[in-house]
């Protein structure tokens, strides 16, 4: 049963529903002149069509789901089920064969067992693809019957159809909300059971990080899940090292362009500059790995480092602060550019020079533009994996040196959820605290950033 199929058909009743309810809205005014209908013929079309539409699309929505259960359930019963082992990783195999050599998919089987499934399958989905198509005629007929009789001439159809809008918009304004509360659930309920084999303090306050039991055989399993190193590098890389790189430069680009460039000079400087948010992660962390990380060795090396190496926490968080850099220079030029000219010229008028106006005048009264860039920037860079991978390893190290091999917790998140980790194991459940606590921390990051913003917008109002 195609999914597109029915979506079109769905769009194809609705369309007939359309040209139904607006037929009929007009053959109120031909019946009688002189009664003018509560609303205008396109309402009562829309009304008809919405019917139709709405209920057919989430039908197809649930069947969508429902259908390839109940194909397998079918199959499972048939006598053809009976050779299939009793479970494991070759029964699920022979199903997923026969399956897509059925729907038309793949060509054969690899395993010959798989053979005497197909014709099972086939049967299946051409019985249940009957069965959602008369299913989806039905309600579109029903839906279509109920609206049609209900349009009359003193039927606001209008005050309806904006209600169904309205409900649609706000469906649409709680989804970001929804996905928040799922995401923030699931976190909580993975990192409980991560908390039932390891202590939170063990996590929260460890400094030794190997989940892998042959990196410490010493150390029993609680101690192995210490995430201090995680959290410093995180801090050390994506907040200290890329903010003293991102911060200056953007705000000094932002005043430039804003202050002393000639027009036609921003006119291409600017749409440059905003270039670098659009580069692909992975191309700042070739850049990092081959070029910037060697230069930086070769710089340690020259001034007496001789155990400098071409992985450093400084390498991926220079990188990752110029790849930021137009996060805070955009806000910050958007933010000094909004500050009404009375302002500025008030402050020339002072006697206050153009760099004394920058600093005492525009800057305080840009500020909430200029945290939220700030902001942004910072919760981009905590988040960063490709550049910390490729220039900073994925080793667990507590130093405040950064010449040396740092992670962060978005690369162990990647690194704990990737391969054949069982989610019963307390290293695969260790992303998920992690996960977290990143969570956590952003959060607060954005409470602060709100509360500086409403704090100096009210002052300047």
């Amino acid at each position: 049963m195609s999914l597109i199929v029915l979506i079109l058909i769905a769009i194809g009743l609705g369309l007939a529903g359309w040209l139904a309810g607006r037929a009929k809205a007009w053959s109120f005014q031909k019946a009688d002149p002189h009664t003018r209908p509560a609303a205008r013929p396109i309402y009562y079309a829309w009304y008809v069509a919405i019917w139709i539409a709405v209920p057919v699309l989430a039908f197809i929505i649930l069947w969508s789901f429902v259908a390839p259960q109940l194909v397998m359930q079918s199959v499972l019963a048939s006598p053809a089920a009976a050779s299939l082992p009793a479970f494991g990783f070759e029964r699920e195999s022979w199903l997923s064969e026969a399956r897509a050599v059925a729907s038309g998919s793949a060509p054969g089987v690899f395993n010959d067992g798989a053979q005497a499934l197909i014709e099972p399958f086939r049967a299946a989905q051409a019985r249940y693809s009957i069965i959602g198509y008369v299913l989806t005629a039905l309600i579109a007929f029903a839906g279509g019957v109920f609206s049609f009789l209900r349009l009359r001439p003193d039927f606001k159809a209008r005050t309806k159809v904006e209600r169904i809008v309205m409900i649609v918009l706000l469906l649409a304004s709680l989804v970001a909300i929804l996905t928040t509360f799922g995401i923030f659930a699931s976190l909580i309920f993975e990192t409980v059971r991560f908390f039932s084999m390891v202590s939170p303090v063990d996590f929260l306050f460890g400094t030794f990080w190997g989940p892998d039991p042959m990196s410490n055989p010493q150390n029993p399993d609680g101690s192995r899940y210490g995430a201090i190193p995680l959290f410093w590098g995180t801090i050390f890389i994506g907040a200290i090292i890329a903010m003293i790189v991102a911060i200056p430069l953007g705000l000094m680009s932002a005043v430039y362009l804003t202050q002393y460039a000639d027009p036609k000079l921003r006119r291409w400087v600017k749409p440059a500059l905003e270039i670098l948010a659009g580069v692909p992660t992975v191309v700042y962390g070739y850049f990092a790995a081959l070029t910037v990380a060697p230069a930086i060795r070769d710089a340690a090396v020259a001034i007496g480092f001789d155990s400098a190496s071409t992985e450093s926490a400084l390498a991926a968080g220079v990188v990752m602060g110029v790849m930021i850099i137009p996060f805070v220079s955009s806000m910050a030029d958007d933010s000094i550019a909004a500050v009404p000219g009375t302002m500025r010229d008030g402050s020339y008028a002072m006697g206050a020079t153009k760099s004394e106006t920058i600093v005492r005048v525009l800057f305080p009264a840009a500020l909430p533009g200029i945290v939220a860039g700030v902001m942004l920037a910072v919760s981009r860079a905590i988040g960063e994996t490709m550049i910390v991978v490729m220039a900073a390893s994925t080793a667990a190290n507590l130093s405040a040196n950064p010449l040396e091999r740092m992670t962060t917790v978005t690369v162990q998140i990647v690194k704990m959820l990737t391969g054949e980790g069982s989610f019963d194991h307390p290293a695969t459940l260790s992303a998920f605290a992690l996960g977290f606590v990143l969570f956590l921390v952003t959060l607060a990051l954005n409470f602060i950033a709100l509360r500086v913003v409403k704090r100096f917008r009210e002052a300047y109002e």
